[in-house]
């Protein structure tokens, strides 16, 4: 099974928040998933960024990947170098 460290869009029409999120990399963006790490808020200025670290490192050891924008998310958050 690949294991996908994602966004998931939550919140209301033109008012984009994610949820990061460990998922099945077959599930679909909304939908199924196994753990929230994380959140983030892109219409803040600056952006809301939180992320539980531990969980985090813990997903990134059992060999999930994540996507491009989550791993820019993860650096930020300092929990990839």
């Amino acid at each position: 099974m690949a294991v996908k460290i994602r966004l998931s869009r939550v919140g209301g029409k033109k008012n984009p928040h994610y949820r990061v999120v460990v998922a099945d990399a077959r599930a679909p963006r909304d939908g199924r998933f196994i753990d929230i790490i994380g959140r983030y808020n892109p219409q803040t200025d600056p952006s809301t960024i939180e992320v539980d670290r531990d969980k985090a490192s813990e997903w990134l050891k059992k060999g999930a990947q994540p996507t491009e924008q989550v791993k820019k998310i993860l650096e930020i958050a300092g929990v990839i170098k």
